[in-house]
């Protein structure tokens, strides 16, 4: 599995691929269920990372229709989706931003932070740093949820795994830099979170959710 610097994220090609085939990864539905069991309620604000299409923000607002929303991405097939999906809807404020650079404190300040198979394709290093910064722009009280692909602990594990999803070793993306469920848990709860843990799993797809306690 790829823990190198490759990003093929910046190329409307691959973006427009997975697209294609976003809805046919197996059980992602069980972990987007799992996800809105853990966001807080009230919801009123929401950061989306990596917000793709916006499948995870349309799902978070089905289920909390007053919740503002910002979704962040940094690539145009993405980014035109997005707008596409949320032209009508004046509560979600569409950002394009690059992960790999730290996030703009003017994004303001949200009751949850969600991402879904966007945090794996940076390095483990701005992973870590990602997750204090996600830290200081919740509330209180407030959550993040990162459904996220994760490795597997054997290269055996990770080669079923590809199976399951009728990939080849060869044709797996290189912008994956996956990394394994106790070590992103650790760093969580290294930088003040709570209630720390992985909510859902199945093979190498993971729900990892924590909280910012009240008066830190």
């Amino acid at each position: 599995m790829n823990t190198g610097g490759t990003n093929l994220w910046e190329s409307s090609e691959h973006a427009l691929e997975y697209l294609a085939k976003a809805d046919t990864i197996p059980h992602r539905t069980e972990g987007e269920g799992v996800l809105l069991e853990f966001l807080p309620d009230p919801l009123h604000r929401v950061l989306d990372l990596g917000s793709g299409d916006g499948r995870l923000l349309a799902l978070i607002k089905r289920a909390h229709s007053n919740v503002h929303a910002v979704a962040v991405d940094f690539s145009t097939p993405m980014i035109e989706r997005l707008h596409a999906r949320f032209r009508d809807d004046s509560s979600v404020d569409v950002v394009a931003h690059d992960l790999d650079s730290p996030l703009p404190a003017s994004l303001g300040h949200f009751d949850a932070v969600v991402s879904s198979f966007a945090i794996h394709h940076v390095s483990h290093e701005r992973k870590r740093m990602l997750y204090s910064e996600v830290y200081g722009l919740l509330n209180t009280g407030g959550a993040f949820c990162n459904l996220e692909h994760v490795a597997s602990p054997t290269p055996s594990l990770h080669r079923r795994f590809l199976a399951k999803l009728s990939v080849h070793p060869d044709d797996e993306d290189p912008s994956n830099k996956l990394l394994d469920v106790e070590t992103q848990l650790g760093w969580l709860r290294e930088w003040g979170y709570v209630d720390v843990d992985c909510h859902w799993k199945w093979r190498e797809l993971a729900l990892l959710a924590g909280t910012r306690p009240n008066g830190s």
